[in-house]
């Protein structure tokens, strides 16, 4: 590790429920990260359409950076993360045009016929080695194709790039989220042009790539002024893709792990140094995205803890308790087993009323439906323990890695009773925390960037291991018949 003084820096992580700005004083043997200010992201349908308020969200990081330069004093760096896919159109002058759709729109679907006409399922996954999901960008353009806002597009930035911009006028498109647009080759790291030619898409759309570390440009005196900051402050790209930022942030001490990074999506996955892009792969519905320092991060998408957050909302609605931790606690007092899902089932992709969808699964597949919110929970996670056993034993086959340990990080950390079914599921020690990884791994390039530390991944990870805090899970003896079992009622 490098000896300079250590530095402050905003990391801005932005959620699909949530964003929030952290500051994190860093140096080569010290990392404290602080939440400075919290906003909600609440997507606002219009016109019958779904959209992000990315306004709303960029308002929420000035204010952050203000409270970010009141608390520390002084920003020497910002980095931005977020979930991907999505983006936002800007016209000749840089104007945006209109507020970006949300990726759980139905709108998007209707791009899928349009790019498989022009290139099937199996010559894509050989370019851009993505997971079929009918939100992928690719098939998000196709679908707004015809569209006087897309006729008028001169350049598609995503979230994290989108923000970059109005923050420093800077444009670009950092590779670890460009990766899953399905326009981006995953062995040449670069846009597929061909690609996009065969596609009809404009190539002036996608603008230059930027790396992890890169910095970006500077905070206009604008953006300052709004913030109360002292320039120059530089932007540095880090992996924008906030899965990218989580998996920096796994505290491996090895290359032998497999992650779970947990939250509204739980990404399931293996960290490689090549993409694997074999039909078999295709067929189990995994995905390489790229990973910072030339790293693949090949994973399977699980729906998540959307399935408990839109549960917990239904009630909530409903006028019934909603509190995450009497709902747990009640969860872990309801026998296991007693009925389990396919997580991955695409009814429970929109959102809308969650328990009653898994209750007419429950009854479709000859299982009893869950009587009361307890029930729900108790089959919500007894069922992503199965799906995350599922996806990791498919990665371990599909990408030959050993793997001796899971890192499930993300807010699903706090959930002690997952975290147990974790490991109890697959067999495997769970390794939970750090919860804030996304914005720790964040920081990290960012200061790396900066110069405050030196290093790859494992040196960048070995202080992670010496700052942060992780609760160790083992697996309890003699429960892995009763997992096989379950796993053999979804078949």
């Amino acid at each position: 590790m490098a000896t300079k003084a250590p530095l402050t820096v905003a990391a801005v992580d932005l959620g699909a429920s949530s964003g929030r700005v952290m500051a994190a004083r860093v140096g080569p043997r010290e990392l404290e990260l602080t939440e400075v200010h919290r906003f909600p992201n609440r997507p606002v349908r219009a016109g019958g359409t779904l959209h992000w308020d990315v306004l709303g969200l960029y308002a929420g990081a000035l204010d952050g950076l203000r409270a970010a330069g009141r608390a520390a004093g002084r920003v020497d760096g910002v980095g931005i993360d977020s979930w991907a896919v999505d983006y936002g159109l800007l016209d000749a002058d840089g104007a945006l045009l209109g507020n970006p759709v949300h990726y759980r729109d139905s709108r998007h679907e209707t791009g899928v016929p349009a790019v498989h006409a022009a290139v099937g399922p199996a010559e894509l996954y050989r370019v851009d080695g993505l997971q079929h999901l009918p939100f992928n960008t690719v098939f998000q353009l196709a679908a707004a194709r015809g569209t006087a806002q897309f006729a008028a597009a001169r350049t598609a930035l995503l979230i994290p790039d989108l923000l970059a911009y109005w923050l420093t006028g800077a444009v670009g498109a950092e590779v670890t989220n460009a990766s899953t647009t399905g326009l981006l080759d995953a062995t040449t790291r670069e846009w597929a042009w061909e690609l996009v030619d065969r596609l009809g898409f404009d190539r002036g759309l996608f603008p230059p790539l930027r790396q992890p570390g890169e910095r970006l440009g500077e905070l206009r005196d604008d953006v300052l002024a709004e913030t109360g900051l002292t320039g120059p402050v530089p932007l540095v790209a880090v992996g924008s893709h906030d899965t990218a930022s989580a998996v920096v942030g796994v505290p491996a001490a090895t290359d032998r792990f497999a992650y779970v990074s947990c939250g509204t999506w739980s990404l399931v996955g293996v960290e490689l140094e090549k993409p694997v892009l074999t039909e078999a792969g295709r067929a189990a519905g995994f995905t390489n995205e790229l990973g910072v320092d030339g790293t693949v991060r090949y994973l399977h998408n699980v729906m998540g803890l959307w399935l408990l957050q839109e549960s917990q909302r239904t009630w909530a609605s409903s006028g019934l308790s909603a509190d995450l931790a009497e709902l747990l606690a009640g969860a872990a007092r309801v026998p296991a087993f007693r009925a389990v899902v396919d997580a991955d089932d695409p009814r429970f992709l929109p959102p809308g009323d969650m328990p009653a969808r898994i209750a007419a699964v429950c009854a479709e597949t000859g299982q009893p439906e869950p009587q009361s919110p307890a029930e729900t929970v108790r089959c919500i996670l007894d069922s992503l323990a199965l799906a995350y056993r599922r996806t990791v034993r498919r990665a371990v086959e599909l990408s030959d890695r050993d793997v001796e340990i899971v890192h499930l990080v993300g807010g699903g950390a706090r959930n002690t009773l997952l975290c147990q079914l974790t490991a109890d599921a697959g067999g495997l020690p769970v390794l939970a925390g750090p919860v804030e990884a996304a914005a720790l791994g964040n920081v990290l390039i960012q200061a790396r960037g900066l110069g405050v530390l030196s290093g790859g991944l494992p040196e960048l990870r070995a202080l992670l291991r010496t700052t942060q805090d992780a609760q160790l899970y083992l697996p309890t003896p003699g429960s892995a018949a009763s997992w096989d079992a379950a796993e053999a009622r979804l078949r």
